[in-house]
């Protein structure tokens, strides 16, 4: 089992940045990829971004630009750092992280964190 516990989320201005940060416990030594995913009211969830173990990155066409994904293998914690918010990048923001265990894939999602973003 693998528990996500996220942090970092809050109020901000449009333009403005936050840092929201996501630490794993429990069986960390086989996850493979992280991601965050947001939902806003009203709409599916959606990748925002996605970090392999190796490293490779992947963005939404809607932050490529903007926000930064990163891992610290060491502390079990991943990170995304969101520059330029703008108001239709509120929503709750979800860790996800997956791990194969005998060729079966497991997901993993934490609590959320409501990011908000005012015009």
């Amino acid at each position: 089992q693998v528990q996500l516990v996220e942090s970092g989320g809050g109020l901000v201005q449009a333009g403005g940045s936050l840092r929201l940060s996501c630490t794993a416990s429990g069986s960390t030594f086989s996850i493979n990829a992280m991601g965050w995913y947001r939902q806003a009211p009203g709409k599916q969830r959606e990748l925002v971004a996605r970090i392999a173990s190796g490293g490779t990155t992947g963005y939404a066409d809607s932050v490529k630009g903007r926000f930064t994904i990163s891992r610290d293998n060491a502390k079990n914690t991943m990170y995304l750092l969101m520059n330029g918010l703008k108001p239709e990048d509120t929503a709750v923001y979800y860790c996800n992280a997956q791990r194969t265990v005998v060729y079966v894939l497991y997901d993993y999602w934490g609590q959320g964190t409501q990011v908000t973003v005012s015009s």
